[in-house]
């Protein structure tokens, strides 16, 4: 599953507006949030480069950690 460290992610707002993005995507998408830690995990039926670009879309800048 590809991890992502996204600094600017800092609240539960934050949080909410990620996940939307990545369930227009993918509705049976598994995710994974440490907001403490700015990491997010995600199960997907999408490759990495399109989570990512869902999340810049949404305003954050991700930054992959690990691939699939």
């Amino acid at each position: 599953m590809p991890q992502f460290q996204i600094q600017d992610m800092s609240c539960q707002h934050c949080e909410t507006s990620i996940s939307n993005a990545i369930k227009e995507l993918d509705p049976q998408a598994s995710i994974a949030i440490d907001l403490s830690q700015h990491l997010l995990t995600v199960g997907s039926n999408q490759n990495t480069a399109t989570l990512e670009h869902a999340i810049r879309e949404a305003g954050y800048t991700p930054v992959l950690l690990r691939a699939e």
